[in-house]
């Protein structure tokens, strides 16, 4: 567990405010805002997990929709966790990947994508990626799977409580291993 750990890099978690519009990918977006001072900062951020949507995790056929081409490579089946980064960070998507998948037993998929394919850069991390940090988001992919994504239908008895605490458990160890 982290909290047994003395980490030897410095691990903050923060919450960001103004992520959806009209502040989304505008100089207002808090995650923005923050990420420029810590580039005028000079602060050597060496990864960004943005925790998106998770916990909604379906096994019946075709329950998993993607953008094209996506849906031509991707599972269609939306019991998996995603890893989700832009091209510059692959290589830090594929590390986190690596490191997810030797502790959890969990579906999980990994993609490093351009930015401009849609929903890749639909979170927090596209603001690090702005300022030359790598960043990734972790999501259920909501948009993509979760028929009750932004409705009046959207309540907690929707999530999956015990595949939810598997993804945590095995994104503690990514962590815990990122900051060793």
């Amino acid at each position: 567990m982290i909290v047994d750990k003395k980490p030897s890099l410095t691990l903050g978690f923060v919450e960001f405010v103004n992520e959806k519009p009209p502040f989304f990918w505008t100089e207002d977006m808090g995650s923005l805002v923050y990420a420029k001072r810590c580039k005028e900062r000079k602060e050597n951020i060496v990864a960004m997990l943005s925790l998106e949507t998770m916990g909604y995790f379906s096994d019946k056929a075709n329950s998993q929709k993607y953008p094209f081409p996506l849906n031509y490579i991707y599972p269609s089946t939306g019991n998996f966790i995603a890893f989700i980064s832009n091209v510059k960070s692959s290589g830090f998507v594929k590390d986190v990947i690596k490191m997810f998948r030797s502790n959890a037993k969990f579906p999980s998929e990994g993609a490093a994508l351009p930015a401009q394919v849609t929903g890749v850069g639909w979170s927090d991390q596209w603001s690090f990626w702005q300022q030359g940090y790598n960043g990734l988001m972790v999501t259920d992919t909501a948009p993509f799977r979760y028929p009750y994504y932004y409705t009046q239908e959207d309540t907690p008895d929707k999530i999956d409580y015990g595949r939810l605490s598997r993804v945590v458990y095995g994104l503690e160890e990514v962590i815990g291993q990122l900051v060793e």
